[in-house]
């Protein structure tokens, strides 16, 4: 198959457009690397060996239909993953309007170019932040949505955009992956999270730390009603979660599809301290640790129920939290600093 993944040179795209390319699928990734480094891309290739040649990368904004436009007449996809978008929370708060543009518009003119080209087979990239402060746990696909942050509303937003759309043209088949809170990295150490400026999320910080790029973890909220007291989340590792897409993919085929929800997580809460401690040990360095309060829009715990996934698209989580942090580790060691050297 032809798969064009949007956001491909992203954390997750990349590990993503991997495993397509290992599965002997040929790749055409787009995206503005706002927030991604085109090195990924070079490195998915390399990992990849013979098959990199399978891989095709173009420069290009969503929002420039056009540019969209010439893409999709110069070949045929079989189908698109839909990665691209903004995403971090506390920007999306003073930034509204910059994540409504990107990722809204982005999908709209993405969904537009699609349908015009006859392209009506899409996987997009949700969130479980569509869960809002879910009222008990695991969040099943049935659960309620609301989003707390202009962040989870575009996720929300283009949610709704996508049922739309197939309750209007039924020969749109896609599927929603809500995903819980992916960390480690490919198991080579050579693609990994790499975020710019100030991580959104526990382990790149954790991992700063651990390279010596901050001097010590800042702990949101100690007084939760959990077993330590910290925010209690479902971690997933990045390839888990790649392989969830691939699983997605093969389920398109499927004739029953319309528009369908997974949950992808590992159906366990692991908390910020035995997160910290897993990566302790993995790593063998210790990180000191400041303690604040809570931040407003913070849930107490989240974590999937999964037996949809698991049911429907054959796909099951195979890794724990401690080959997360070993991969995790294996990949910080080996790029402090990400994919780009430090600035002197």
């Amino acid at each position: 198959m032809t798969i064009l993944v949007t956001g491909g040179a992203g954390y997750i795209g990349s590990h993503t457009v991997l495993q397509l390319l290992m599965g002997g699928d040929k790749v055409v990734v787009v995206d503005n690397l706002d927030n991604s480094s085109e090195t990924a891309i070079k490195r998915v290739q390399e990992l990849a060996g013979e098959r990199g040649k399978n891989l095709t990368f173009h420069k290009i904004d969503l929002r420039d239909k056009p540019a969209l436009e010439k893409l999709f007449a110069s070949q045929k996809f079989n189908a698109v993953i839909h990665f691209a978008g903004l995403k971090a929370v506390g920007e999306s708060v003073q930034k509204p309007l910059m994540y409504y543009d990107n990722n809204l518009v982005g999908t709209i003119v993405l969904l537009e170019v699609m349908a015009a080209h006859g392209c009506k087979n899409l996987v997009f990239s949700s969130s479980a932040t569509v869960y809002g402060w879910p009222k008990k746990v695991p969040c099943t696909e049935e659960f309620p949505i609301g989003a707390t942050n202009p962040y989870g509303r575009t996720k929300l937003f283009i949610e709704e955009m996508c049922r739309d759309l197939y309750q209007s043209d039924k020969t749109w088949k896609i599927i929603l992956l809500r995903y819980f809170n992916p960390v480690g990295a490919h198991q080579s150490g050579y693609i990994g999270e790499d975020p710019r400026g100030i991580p959104n999320n526990l382990m790149p910080f954790v991992q700063q730390v651990a390279v010596g790029r901050r001097n010590a973890l800042t702990v949101f909220g100690s007084d939760y009603g959990t077993k330590d007291g910290t925010g209690v989340r479902d971690y997933i590792h990045v390839v888990d979660l790649a392989d969830g897409h691939l699983a997605a993919l093969a389920k398109l085929s499927d004739p029953s599809v319309g528009c369908e929800v997974y949950n992808l997580g590992t159906g366990k809460g692991t908390s910020v301290l035995e997160m910290v401690s897993a990566f302790e040990k993995a790593s063998g360095k210790k990180i000191p640790l400041v303690m604040a309060a809570r931040r407003p829009g913070d849930a107490e715990t989240v974590y999937a129920e999964t037996d949809k996934a698991e049911r429907e698209l054959k796909w099951k989580a195979k890794y724990g939290v401690d080959e997360m942090c070993r991969d995790q580790w294996n990949w910080a060691s080996k790029n402090p600093y990400g994919y780009e050297a430090p600035t002197k």
